[in-house]
């Protein structure tokens, strides 16, 4: 649901689902289902390297540890240290700021499964329930110099959204007013170029990347986490099928790195059509918001409507196989 200056305007989902999800319930299920000791936590890369005799990557952490690993996936986020080791160019940032929370309704809220989006003057409000008492919001404005000050203050967060929805509806203003202090997060938005994305240098040797990494973009599509999944599932799949293990058992390093470096290349080369097309409706959208010029808006949007043939939620009709 767009609701702007009293209109409203309703997309049917259809046959695609609409469903929000914590991103840390998301992470603990995953994670609950590696073997133990999989994920060692407060670990961060900060430095990449190829080993000059088996060229396999070694990694150097922030706890004085070296690690030699066969393959290296880089999903270190928008700030990534291995896409830096492949040579991508550096993301940019929107000029607006994003205040995400979590407002919990013990007796229950009446939102239905409605995504409701309202928007006013140079600022825009989701709401989408994640269960019965439980909702999911946000909120975007062009970002004003006073955003550094406050971001780290979930106080200074409310109050600064507060005064931003002001002119809003009375149950949007209650909803941030009763939200979950501790869940409170207000960034810049991060995004790789598009038209970086279709030369970019993806993979080499046995490292590559994937998720934020490969493809941060906005979230004005909502594709950013479903990307990364997809993108798990298709690099497992290249790689178990470069794998076979055959009755000689055991093979050579040599032969084990140009297994998985075909593997990478067949990931790269199905990745990369559709994070363009993510990332390249995405900014066009973010673009949309912050264009000053109605030329440039209406350029924009001339552009989108190529990309939305197929309709509003077409890019989510996109089946990235099984494992």
């Amino acid at each position: 649901m767009w609701l702007h200056k009293n209109k409203l305007q309703v997309t049917s989902c259809r046959k695609e689902e609409l469903r929000c999800l914590k991103r840390s319930d998301l992470i603990e299920t995953l994670a609950k289902n590696l073997p133990t000791q999989s994920v060692r936590f407060g670990c961060q890369i900060v430095a990449v390297e190829s080993d000059p005799i088996t060229s396999f990557p070694v990694l150097y952490t922030n706890d004085g540890a070296t690690i030699k690993a066969k393959v290296l996936i880089g999903c270190d986020g928008s700030n990534s240290v291995v896409a830096k080791s492949l040579g991508l160019q550096a993301p940019k940032v929107f000029p607006i700021s994003a205040v995400r929370g979590f407002t919990s309704y013990s007796d229950g809220h009446s939102f239905d499964s409605h995504f409701i989006r309202l928007r006013g003057d140079g600022v825009l409000l989701g709401r989408l329930p994640v269960d019965e008492k439980l909702v999911y919001w946000f909120v975007g404005r062009l970002s004003p110099s006073q955003d550094s000050d406050v971001r780290k203050v979930p106080e200074l967060i409310k109050e600064f959204t507060l005064e931003t929805i002001r002119e809003f509806p009375p149950e949007i203003i209650e909803m941030v007013k009763h939200c979950d202090s501790s869940s409170l997060s207000l960034t810049h938005i991060w995004y790789r170029a598009p038209w970086h994305l279709l030369f970019a240098n993806f993979w080499q040797g046995t490292m590559t990347v994937a998720g934020d990494a490969m493809h941060v973009m906005g979230p004005f599509l909502g594709q950013g986490g479903s990307a990364g999944l997809e993108d798990a599932i298709v690099l497992a799949r290249c790689l178990s099928q470069e794998m076979p293990m055959g009755p000689e058992g055991a093979i050579s390093d040599r032969e084990l790195c140009r297994r998985i470096g075909r593997a990478m290349s067949k990931y790269v080369n199905e990745r990369r059509l559709r994070v363009m097309r993510l990332s390249a409706q995405s900014y066009l959208t973010g673009s949309v918001v912050v264009a000053s010029s109605w030329v440039k808006k209406l350029v924009c949007l001339a552009i989108l409507v190529v990309f939305l043939g197929g309709g509003l939620l077409s890019h989510t009709n996109y089946d990235c196989g099984s494992l």
